[in-house]
């Protein structure tokens, strides 16, 4: 059996909760646009990830479906903040543990201290599964959604649900 791409640290986590999601292998994905060759063969949601910080120093990871756009104004009122922004990737190293391009919900295992505040566009939730980077972007995951809140559960908080769809723009 091949080895797939997936840190130990992470592997151990995921095999800790007795959670195998599938692995699929491809050439380093930076963008939702890169994604999309290899993500439009796989069943589930395709997501981005957003790394925010906002005016009060509170950092984000927003995970919310990969194609529309969003307006960061409105985003930031329905995540219960005033302003957001995009943290930088120093800070995305040394908070996330992970690289820009690689940014996933799974790296909430890297933040013991809970810097990050993180949420879930609530439709998710209604996804066959959540096609996730495992801490790398030269693979994917094919997460079930409550295995992907039982992972995030179990490894950092519960992350909120929130219908981010008001702040969609397309």
């Amino acid at each position: 059996m091949p080895v797939m791409p997936i840190p130990p640290a992470l592997a151990a986590a995921l095999a800790a909760l007795d959670l195998a999601p599938p692995c699929h292998e491809h050439p380093p994905l930076r963008t939702v646009e890169d994604a999309h060759a290899h993500w439009d063969r796989l069943p589930g949601a395709q997501v981005k990830n957003l790394f925010l910080k906002d005016a009060g120093g509170q950092l984000w990871l927003v995970v919310m479906p990969g194609d529309p756009r969003a307006d960061t104004k409105l985003m930031a009122g329905l995540i219960g903040s005033k302003r957001i922004s995009f943290g930088s990737a120093e800070l995305l190293r040394e908070v996330l543990g992970v690289e820009p391009g690689s940014v996933t919900p799974l790296a909430v295992l890297n933040d013991p201290q809970l810097k990050v505040r993180a949420v879930l566009h609530a439709g998710l939730m209604q996804a066959e599964a959540v096609l996730v980077h495992p801490l790398v972007n030269t693979a994917t995951l094919q997460m079930a959604p409550e295995a992907l809140l039982r992972f995030m559960t179990q490894y950092h908080r519960a992350p909120e649900l929130v219908d981010l769809s008001g702040a969609f723009l397309d």
